[in-house]
């Protein structure tokens, strides 16, 4: 296989554990977040500047880099590692979510969906064989599989029909997918919030031996309680000798409580996206940096971080750069933001390592929320 996984350890209180993640672009420790380049880059940061903080592996678009530079041109390069300038390892999202999200007029049908592209209302196609074809020119580590991710809320009946079609895209994937020496592939499970759905898709999914496996369809609306819930469902019956992945969650609760329960990957683009805003995630919970209390503060962002952002710049330079719509205040917050998870990650596998995640989960939620209720207790 292009990706083998290698559980180290297993945490007794909770159902976390260690593990590395081999690939033809290096060994990835876990649980580990992944910051979301979609377009070929994380927004605002310098590959050089990923791998600064502790970037392990990152990930990229099938959908987006379809419609541009075109996956073609990326072949050309010499695929998506050389193109990008990143040596580290790469896991490309099918397309699938940003079909259903970002186009309004869709057709779905058994062979695909038919589309408009976003970005120029071009009618465009996309199927599991399209998205095998442009995922094996990009040359990723990691492949995703096409799959449908059903709306929140859909009824039960949708919903079963969307998970079965999904593990039937899923074989076409399989059958269509031509770098299996070089490129992975991930089957994601679906069955939105129905328990017994989950189950049942885990099941089929597994059934057809794949390198690692996604739980899809959530972080789309539901309640945190509902997501975990679903989690928990589906863990069970993933294997344990595979990776797991949580597509599209990243807020420091999510990962803590995701790992709890087995997860040992996850993406989101929430801390550059927030840092567009001006938001910064701190040790001591979430700062709104232009608020006009820190005009005159000469403090870092983060008291506790030692990254480039707060041992060089103050709240009050950072917040004087977003106000005046300055792209380098953006990329201070981002960089600090995406060390933050990182270092976050680093600090819960050396929790697992110690045997005292549990005790480290519930100090830091209470430090970051700022209550207890939110704490992890197993």
């Amino acid at each position: 296989m292009a990706v083998r996984f290698e559980q180290i350890q297993d945490c007794q209180q909770t159902n976390a554990r260690l593990g590395r993640l081999h690939t033809p672009h290096g060994t990835i420790e876990t649980p580990i977040f992944m910051p979301v380049g979609t377009l070929a880059t994380v927004k605002t940061m310098s590959p050089e500047e990923l791998k600064a903080i502790g970037s392990q592996i990152i990930l990229a678009n099938t959908y987006h880099l379809y419609l541009r530079p075109g996956h073609e041109i990326v072949r050309e390069a010499g695929g998506l590692h050389t193109f990008m300038n990143w040596n580290r390892p790469i896991l490309t999202d099918s397309g699938g979510f940003q079909v259903f999200s970002l186009s309004k007029l869709r057709k779905i049908t058994e062979e695909g969906v038919s589309f408009r592209s976003h970005l120029s209302g071009e009618p465009l196609f996309l199927g599991p064989e399209q998205a095998m074809e442009i995922q094996n020119a990009l040359g990723s580590d990691i492949a995703m599989a096409f799959d449908e991710c059903a709306p929140y809320p859909a009824d039960r009946e949708y919903v079963r029909q969307s998970a079965e079609r999904t593990v039937r895209w899923l074989k076409r994937c399989k059958e269509a997918h031509q770098r299996t020496d070089s490129q992975a592939l991930f089957g994601i499970v679906q069955g939105g919030m129905y328990p017994d759905l989950r189950v049942e898709n885990a099941k089929a999914i597994v059934d057809l031996d794949l390198p690692g496996y996604a739980i899809g369809g959530l972080s789309v609306g539901e309640s945190k309680e509902q997501m975990y819930e679903m989690i928990s469902h589906t863990t069970p019956y993933l294997p344990k000798d595979k990776p797991r992945y949580l597509m599209g969650v990243g807020s420091p609760d999510a990962l803590i409580r995701g790992v709890m329960l087995g997860i040992d990957m996850f993406d989101c683009v929430l801390p550059t996206r927030i840092a567009r805003n001006g938001t910064a995630m701190t040790s001591q919970g979430r700062l709104v940096v232009k608020k006009a209390e820190y005009a005159r503060d000469f403090t870092s962002l983060d008291p506790e971080c030692d990254c480039y952002t707060c041992t060089k710049y103050t709240r009050a330079y950072i917040r004087h750069l977003v106000k005046a719509d300055e792209t380098f205040g953006l990329r201070l917050i981002s960089y600090h933001n995406l060390h933050f998870l990182l270092q976050l990650m680093t600090k819960v596998r050396e929790a697992i390592r110690n045997k005292q995640l549990p005790e480290f989960a519930n100090r830091f939620l209470t430090q970051y929320y700022g209550s207890d209720e939110l704490s992890v207790r197993f």
